[in-house]
């Protein structure tokens, strides 16, 4: 999985970050997901390599403006390039009505597919938000001044090496019997053998695992959720030094997001959501953010907008 920051500030956009948009490429199906949706994420797009055809769905993470204002605009491009197959947006549940409500009086139509799933539920009772073949998509409340929610993306395991010697030197002829034996499967032989692919195959190899964390207070339920994660992306909007601010308005500082990490044992953590008071040139930097964080999490970097990177398991047979 590829992932690119399209927006690493909170609350507006400075000159050199746009407000809060991570996108999620997945390059084996030529798909697209997007987590939050800030004010001018299209312009992001254009100045990016993605490709906004092939957006397929879109998790908002709680309904502050700095985190969907962009997104009635950008479903209205996507329509008018008519070129979509459909989106599927997840998030709180004044999202449909927020949608609708510009959509409609603004007067614009969406010529594909555009459904919106609560995650409230699935938040609520540990439930599956998405699942396909390939993919679990999981969330959890966070603590905020709105019900904000935190999302897990994880690659399923995929079948182990398959063991071509063996298979040759007992005589199974190559073709179609090969392919269902990668996939673990019995098989009946034309001589009448039948072979099982799990004897075939090496142990499963593990999937990659993203977790996006925004806007939260230190939360015990975004520990559980990036428990053994790959990748967190977590907010840090303030220094550690204005911790009383951040209990106040319901955000992290720097040493809360790689409490977080810590606690959680991913293998790398991202800061994002940056307060603009941290502008280079000011007092504190987003330098001395990264440092306080790194003093508890040494495996931190600091994201800046159009940031992209493969995140691949940590712990891969292959």
């Amino acid at each position: 999985m590829q992932v690119t920051f399209l927006g690493t500030s909170s609350g507006v956009p400075t000159r050199a970050r746009n407000v809060s948009a991570v996108a999620l490429r997945l390059p084996q199906r030529a798909e697209l997901w997007l987590f939050d949706c800030g004010e001018g994420t299209q312009h992001q797009f254009l100045r990016s390599d993605l490709r906004l055809s092939q957006l397929r769905r879109v998790f908002v993470s709680h309904m502050h403006g700095d985190h969907v204002f962009g997104l009635p605009g950008l479903l209205a491009s996507l329509g008018l390039s008519g070129n979509s197959n459909g989106v599927d947006l997840y998030g709180p549940d004044p999202l449909e009505s927020y949608l609708q409500g510009v959509l409609r009086n603004s007067s614009t139509r969406i010529g594909y597919p555009l459904k919106v799933h609560r995650v409230r539920d699935a938040a609520e009772q540990n439930l599956i938000v998405f699942e396909d073949k390939d993919i679990l998509v999981r969330c959890t409340p966070l603590t905020h001044r709105v019900p904000a929610y935190a999302y897990r993306v994880e690659q399923k395991p995929k079948p182990g090496h398959f063991n071509l010697e063996r298979a040759q030197s007992l005589g199974i002829p190559p073709g179609p019997v090969y392919a269902a034996l990668k996939r673990g499967e019995q098989v009946s032989l034309d001589d009448g053998r039948v072979v099982d692919g799990r004897d075939f195959c090496g142990p499963d190899r593990p999937g990659a695992s993203i977790v996006f964390c925004t806007d939260t207070v230190f939360s015990e339920a975004a520990v559980a959720l990036a428990a053994g994660a790959d990748l967190l992306i977590h907010e840090a909007t303030f220094a550690h030094s204005e911790a009383e601010m951040a209990y106040q308005k319901q955000h992290s500082t720097s040493t809360m997001a790689a409490q977080t990490a810590a606690e959680a044992g991913v293998g790398k953590l991202v800061l994002t959501h940056l307060s603009p008071r941290y502008a280079p040139g000011n007092p504190v930097t987003p330098n001395d953010l990264l440092r306080e964080a790194q003093a508890i999490f040494s495996n931190t970097i600091l994201a800046k907008d159009f940031l992209s990177f493969e995140v691949a398991p940590r712990c891969n047979s292959s």
